[in-house]
Formats: structure tokens, sequence, C-alpha cells
């Protein structure tokens, strides 16, 4: 936080002239309109209406691209005219100012303010300036600083708008550089004027609890460079995620007669940030990180805030579900958000503008101008931001390709700039052929060649997919051996596309890119970080429509909720929201569990925990994009699974028959400021009605312990006559950490003849006959035979199926399922032996592997499936995975299964003796009546 204490400013919110340019031909006529900034044309709502309605993302309803001229009436007061003075632009995009007729200069930051000198250039009285917003033809693509899809390409001023008038003589650029060791900050700073005199140092902490005042020092000084050593004491407060105590450094320069000339203050905070082998720390203790994708989306605004106490709310509801650490897809946040983080120890990362190849001089597609730009932004943000202690990273860019010695040569000459923040080459770089570069700090990504995945879910153009989406649930999974292979011997498994050319995801497209030079394997020296984790989607909740109040509107949830009002499913929206929004929760959980339990791992960033507006719509959040709860999962229980401190239980399965054992290995995972110490451990398996099984076990911790081994668990589980689900409770005594996990115990002589009731894999006339006499008969299509259906996939789509499906499609790749879970009628009796809840959960899971739902387009809404495979908001098919009706005189159960394959586990054993013993009951009494013709046309 920056404070200059005799700086005189003139305050230049409020009203300005405006004139929009969409054709960019110049102000060539008198303003006609008004606004007030801070803000920007769409949030006043200037302009056309936008008639467009996007399908991906949100729609900005006065969008504006073109020249917009903001012009403002001045009055200077006498005497400050002969000062010095800069014209101060906190927040904008391209820029050109004029004071009367004379123009002044440009600037083309999208990160950093925009600064004009304007000394000599004032008269006292009043004085017109005018600025030229331009949002088109910018030096690179921007990212996310200017994509609609997040906070979209505004054309307006946001933040302070001010004149400065400074002294004769007055400080400049003024950093920071802590020195943990010595508990000193060196001081650097440029003094503009003639000067004789000397400067004084003092500083007091803030924003604690803990009180602590160093001791004004006076330097003396012969240049205009500054350059000293302020030692703060031993007893100096420390920045930190636990303790973020910060410190106001006061910096005065007072003329030889002891008179103050200038006096500036700046925020600091005594931190060290570095890394140790394959972790980071923070102040010598090793840290993981927590980490949050951020694309600066605010639907309300359509742009990012600059006020300091937006920020505290929204990065506080972060830390209150366990984050500790910001990634800025392609962009950097205003000043106000690094203030916040400073306050509340929040680990930030801002990301160049840049999502594409770096290339050298002597490639045909070489952008000078363009890198020279992104290099150039680079510097600014680190001169603008550097002093925040929450500015511990910094990355080149979003999944760069291109040369690896211009992008190390880039990273290289960063940190001879400035050495405070860690510096990696980008998020993901490379994709399917990385490698770490000599100056990378840290790595990101996703895979160390095709098959060494260190992450739980992926696209199918980016297949294999993660283990989350593909594997039998458990709790082993971790990604220790896919960091460092037991059996690595380097060169095995090379790419056998290294070299060459091969398509990729870029974006919401596809795009050939050349592979580069790494080939084979190798293991990373420098902590890891796994790369846009998580990526499941739910349904979208049409309620939160009309909460786009503001300058971005939710045209593409209107279209959405009609596509399935057509489909005559609309009734079930919420209830597609919230089961689709369970399964979610729980892929999340196992997602980010398998990351506490790699010991090889330094952090995760989780994309997202908020809803990400654009490329197609996906919403991935346990929280809406305004940041709201969407009511699927609580703070405090989310933290049972992302936090400082994580209990976990490794076991293989989720369900059991009767007397078989349940091993466990329980564990802690601990990056809590102090050892945890003597810890107990209460544990129970109880089913809702009684405790199966409880007991306790102590561990003594010593030193800096993460990773901590606490016991085994071997139960016999109980002998139970009717499918029983039982809870595995984990606490750790006298604290806030505590873990579940629901179990699933079946009898062991379930009874699951098929052959006691007719069924058929196809609608033959045998079964028509049966039909016709009033029999009762199960249709259960083998899937292979199911041409008009929908695979069975347990996990929940990844990011969004219209903009995956399309990408696949151009790849010339399978596309993905898209669906969302299971939407279970479970107070059906079909569910008597079977019980369960109304969203997907690991019982079903070889269940709906084995499986595929037919697609019921067209149907009756009268025919509602007991349970129907949720579909995405492109297709909204109507899928039915179990479902019956009348024929005639009978009795149809229809379920396309391979019963083979589900009747191998004692959960589709029960599934199937559930369904034959209500099929043989006189419950079997489906409502709704269908026709021969009307079953051969869905049955194909």
């Amino acid at each position: 936080m920056r404070s200059d204490i005799l700086l005189t400013k003139i305050n230049l919110e409020g009203e300005w002239k405006l004139q929009l340019d969409k054709d960019k031909s110049g102000l060539s006529q008198p303003f006609t309109d008004s606004i007030k900034l801070p803000g920007t044309t769409s949030y006043a709502r200037k302009g056309p209406k936008n008639e467009t309605k996007l399908v991906g993302a949100l729609t900005d309803e006065y969008a504006f691209e073109g020249y917009a001229w903001y012009s403002r009436e001045v009055e200077i007061p006498k005497g400050l005219a002969e000062k010095t003075c800069f014209l101060y632009l906190e927040r904008t995009r391209m820029t050109t100012v004029w004071v009367g007729d004379r123009e002044v200069g440009s600037r083309d930051s999208l990160n950093t303010p925009h600064l004009y000198e304007l000394t000599g250039l004032l008269q006292s009285g009043p004085q017109t300036i005018t600025i030229r917003v331009d949002n088109t033809d910018y030096p690179t693509k921007g990212g996310h600083m200017t994509s609609p899809d997040t906070q979209t390409n505004w054309n307006g001023i946001t933040g302070r708008i001010e004149l400065q008038f400074y002294s004769e003589s007055y400080l400049t650029d003024i950093q920071l550089y802590p020195n943990l060791s010595a508990r000193s900050v060196k001081v650097e700073a440029g003094v503009q004027g003639a000067f004789n005199g000397s400067l004084t140092v003092s500083a007091a902490s803030w924003n604690s609890e803990a009180v602590h005042t160093v001791a004004e020092k006076e330097y003396s000084f012969a240049s205009q460079a500054i350059s000293l050593e302020y030692a703060l004491g031993q007893d100096a407060l420390l920045w930190s995620e636990a303790t973020p105590h910060l410190y106001t450094v006061s910096i005065c320069l007072k003329d030889e007669t002891g008179e103050i000339v200038d006096q500036q203050q700046r925020s600091f905070g005594l931190r060290e940030f570095r890394t140790d082998g394959n972790k980071f720390t923070i102040n010598g203790s090793k840290t993981f990180l927590r980490g949050k994708h951020d694309g600066l989306i605010f639907p309300l605004t359509g742009y990012a805030p600059t006020d300091v106490e937006e920020w505290l709310r929204i990065l506080g509801i972060s830390r209150s579900y366990g984050i500790n650490h910001y990634r800025f897809h392609t962009c950097c946040p205003p000043e106000a958000a690094f203030t916040a983080a400073d306050m509340l120890g929040i680990y930030m990362e801002p990301e160049l503008p840049f999502w594409g190849t770096i290339t050298e001089a002597t490639d045909e597609r070489h952008n000078q101008a363009e890198q020279d730009y992104l290099i150039s932004e680079g510097y600014a943000i680190l001169k603008a931001f550097g002093n925040h202690p929450s500015f511990v990273m910094m990355s080149l860019g979003n999944e760069l390709w291109g040369s690896r010695a211009k992008i190390d040569a880039i990273l290289q000459a960063y940190k001879a700039f400035d050495s405070r923040p860690l510096y990696t080459q980008g998020s993901n770089n490379h994709q399917f052929s990385p490698a770490v570069l000599e100056h990378d700090d840290f790595f990101c990504g996703v895979r160390f060649s095709k098959e060494r995945l260190f992450r739980g879910s992926y696209a199918m153009c980016d297949a294999p997919l993660g283990h989350v989406q593909t594997d039998v649930p458990g709790t082993l999974k971790d990604y220790d051996d896919q960091i460092v292979p037991p059996d690595f011997h380097h060169n095995e498994g090379a790419s056998s596309e290294a070299g060459g050319v091969i398509q990729i995801q870029y974006g919401t497209e596809a795009k050939a890119v050349q592979l580069g030079d790494a080939s084979g394997e190798w293991i990373p020296r420098i902590p890891v970080i796994s790369h846009e984790i998580g990526q499941y989607a739910t349904y979208p909740n049409y309620g939160e429509i009309e909460k786009y109040t503001g300058s971005l509107k939710a045209e593409n949830f209107i279209l959405f909720q009609e596509r399935l009002r057509e489909k005559g499913l609309d009734h079930l929206s919420s209830s597609y929201f919230e089961s689709s929004g369970q399964l979610a929760v729980a892929c999340y959980k196992e997602e980010l569990e398998a990351a506490f339990r790699s010991r090889k791992l330094a952090g995760f960033q989780l994309l997202d925990l908020q809803d990400f507006s654009g490329q197609g719509t996906a919403l991935v959040g346990v929280l809406d994009a305004f940041m709201d709860s969407k009511g699927l999962i609580t703070p405090e229980e989310w933290r049972t699974f992302c936090s400082d401190a994580v209990l976990m239980a490794r076991f293989a399965k989720y369900n059991y028959t009767s007397t078989e054992r349940f091993d466990a290995h329980v564990e802690l995972c601990w990056y809590r400021n102090q050892p945890p110490g003597a810890i107990k451990l209460q544990w129970e398996l109880a089913d809702g009605q009684r405790i199966l099984a409880s007991g306790t076990a102590e561990a003594e911790i010593g030193g800096e312990q993460n990773d901590i081994d606490i016991c085994e668990l071997s139960i016999e589980m109980p002998a139970v006559d009717v499918m029983t689900k039982a809870v595995l409770s984990l606490r750790i005594v006298e604290t806030d950490i505590r873990k579940s996990y629901d179990l699933w115990i079946y009898p062991q002589q379930v009874e699951a003849e098929l052959s006691k009731v007719h069924r058929f894999e196809s609608l033959t006339a045998e079964a028509l006959a049966l039909l016709e006499q009033g029999e009762k008969v199960w249709l259960m299509p083998k899937p292979e035979h199911i041409s008009h259906g929908i695979e069975g996939f347990y996990s929940t789509d990844f990011w969004c199926y219209p903009m995956f499906r399309s990408i696949s499609e151009s790849m010339n790749r399978p596309v993905p399922v898209g669906t969302m879970g299971l939407l279970v009628d479970n107070s059906h009796p079909v569910f008597r032996d079977f019980p369960c809840e109304p969203h997907s959960t690991y019982p079903w899971w070889s269940i709906v592997s084995h499986s595929k739902s037919i697609i019921m387009d067209g149907t009756s809404r009268e025919w509602s499936p007991i349970v129907q495979t949720i579909d995405n908001f492109e297709r909204n098919h109507k899928l039915g995975f179990l479902f019956e009706c009348r024929v005639g005189k009978g009795k149809l159960l229809i379920c396309s299964l391979d019963a083979d394959k589900v009747l191998e586990t004692p959960e589709g054993k029960q599934f199937l003796s559930s369904v034959i013993k209500y099929m043989e009951s006189e419950q079997f009494k489906p409502q709704y009546e269908a026709g021969v013709t009307e079953l051969l046309e869905l049955i194909q």
C-alpha cells in the first residue's frame, strides 16, 4: 500500500464528457454525452445496445470497441501549475492524452498504471484534459485481461484518476527488498530534482495485534540513487500465510535545514518465499500451495475492482475454503488485490497476458514488437507491485509453445532484474513435451510425458483421462510415482512425436504446434504444481439468472433454460443442478486428496472454486461466478480436504461384503505454522444407528514433518443382512481437523438370479407375446447393441461439453461422453434393497460403467425414468438409465446393462437383486403405458 504524505492531488473522479468513436475516425464532432469515471462505457450503458447474445460466455449488454474520448475541464489552483505534475490513470486500456490541443503522449500497459508527465503544460485556471482510450489492436491479444470469456474487453478508466503535484525534489521508484536472515530491508529509490540533505527511514507494524515500532534512522547520500539497508531488529515480525504481519515503512527527504521535502510510505512484509528441493518454503518453513485460478470474472461490472474492501471480501471467501494461493491466468490484478492479499496472507502469482508461441527472430512467424511489449509488461508489473509481500511468484503466460531458449532468456533477465519473486516459464508450457528450463524456480503442468500424469481429470482431446474419471473409486492414488518413477531410466518411454507437429487444445479451439526438442523422460528437481486441477462441471442453476443485474447478462443461461424447456425437462432443472453438483463435490474431494497424498508435489491450482463464465460456459465451481455459495458444500466441510492440515485414510475401495476386512492407512498432511507435537486420533465406523467399530491412536511428531503416518486400521466389516451405508469418521482430538468417508457393506449371500424373471436383450416377438399375456419382462439390451444411447460414464463432465466436443471434432479425436451423473428417484420401491441418494454415489460406479443410457427424447413428460442420466446443457437429452412402462397387459422394465460384468461386484449384485425383487413384488405397477411402435423406435 502506497501513501505519499506531502503529495498534492487533484481527484479527477466524477463527471467527464464522452464521445464514442467506433470507427476510430478521430474527434471530428463535439462531445454529445457524459459518463462518470472511474468506470467503463459498458457499465454506464453507453452506446448502442448489443443485440448479439453469446452462447459460450456472458453477454456484455453494451459492448463497445473502438476509440472512446473522455474530456474534462480542471481548475488548476495558483501555485500548482509550476510544480512537477503527473496524470495518473490506475487501470485502463491503450491511452493517448491531450492538454488543451497539445498531445502529451500514449501509453499501452494493460496491467499497470498509465503515468503522464504534464510539467510545464498546465497553467493556473481552467485546463481541458482529454483522454482517448482504445480497446482494439492491442500489441498482444491480452489473454484474460481483454477476453470476453472473463472480464470483457471493456473501454474506460477504472481505479484512481488524479493529477499528482510534487515538490522540487521528490522520491521516485521506491523498491523494498526484504532480507530475512539479517532482519532488515534494503531500500532503493531515486531522487528527482537537485537535492542536498538527508534521508530518514522508520517503520511500524500494522494489520496485526502484535505491535513493533522500529526507530527512525538517518542516512546521508551523495547521488540521486538511494540504496541503503534498514535494520528491523531481531524481534521483527514476519509475514506469512499464518502470520501476515505488515509494516508501514516511511521514507523522508530532509533538506540541509532539516525541513521535510518529501515523505512517502510503503507497505512491506518481511518474508522469504523460496524453494527447498521439491517444496516451497516461507521463512524457512515448508508450505503447500492450495491454489485457485483467477481470470478476473466480475459479472456485475465486467472489470476487476480496484478497492481493497472488495478484494478483502473476495480473497476472504477463498481463504474460508482453505485457499492460500492465487494464480492469475494471463492477467495481473489491480494493486488493491495485492494489498488485500498482503493483509490476509495469500500467495499471489500474476501472469503475463499471453497465451501463444514465443519465437526466435529467425522464425517466419516472429513478432518482435509483441515480444518486446510482453517483456516490458513484465518489468512494469515487477516495478509496480513487487513491494507487496504477497507477490511471491510470476509466470510468463499460459500454455506457451515455441523456443525454450528464448523463454529461458526472458526468465533469466527477470531474475536478474528482481529476485524477490520466484519465476516459472509459464503454466503448462509445451503440454505433451514439457521440460524444466535452467532458470525455472518451479514447474507448473499436468504431465511429464503422455502417461506420467499428475492431475485427476482431463479432456478427451488430451487423453489419457485421469484417475478420477477412469479408476475404480478408492483413496490410494497419489502422483509420486509419476513425478519420480521408481524404475526411472533416462529416455525410457520417449514420445514418438518428439520434434514433430501435433494438434493441441488452444483456448476454445485447436491448433498445430511444433513439439520442440525436449523428448523422453526426465525427473523434476524443483517444486511441481499441478495445473488447473478439477474442472468438474455442474448443471446450470437457472435461479441465478436474476443475479445478473449489471453489465453482463446471462443470455447463455436463458438459452440453455429454453433448450431444456423445449425438451420438456425444465421441471427437472433444479434437481439436475443439485445432483450434478453433489457428484462434482465428490470428484473434487478425491482430486484434492490425491494432491495432498502426493508427497513429492508442491501444490495445486484449482480450476476452479468459482464458475468460469466463458469458454463455452464452464460451471465448474462450488461457488457461482459472483463468489456466492451454490449450497453444495459448506466452507467448513470443504476445508476437511483443502486446508493447511488434512487428515486422510488410504484404502482400496468403497464397497465391501460382510466380514470382509477393511484396511486403511491413516495419515496427516501438516503445513501449519507450528509442529503438531503429540496428536491423538479418534476414529469410528458407524451406520447411523450404532457404532460398528472405534478406536484411538497416538503419535508423537517432532521436527518439521509434513507427511505424518499415524496408524493402520484393520477392521472386519460387520455381518449385515441388508445393504448398509457406514461412515468412517476420523478426528484429531482438540483440533478442528477431521475427515469422513462413506463406505457401503453388502450381505454375503445375495441372490441375483436373473433367470427368475423374463429377461431379454431385445424386444423380440417372444417378449412382446409375454407382455401381451400380462407377464413381467426385463428388457436389458447389451450396451454395445444400443445405437440410440449414451455410454455410461460415472464422473461428471470435464469443463464444458460444447467447447471440448468442438475441439475433439476439429482434432479428429473421440468426443467426451458429456454426462453429469445420475438423478435417482430414490424413494421408488425398486430401491428397497439398494438404498441410495438422489445423486451418484460409489455403489453406482461399476453399474454405470457397464451401462448405456437410452435417449428418450420426444417421449411424454409423464414417462419419467426411475434413474436418469443428466445430460449437458447443449444436448439436453432425456436419458433413461432405468425406466418402466405398461405394454398391453404386461409390465416392462428397461435398463441397458452388461449383466455379467455388473454381477462381478457386490454392489452390482445387490442392485440386480433389488430390481428382481421389485419385479416379483406387487409394487411393480408402472403408470405409463407405452405402445409397441414407440418402444421399437426407442430401443434401437
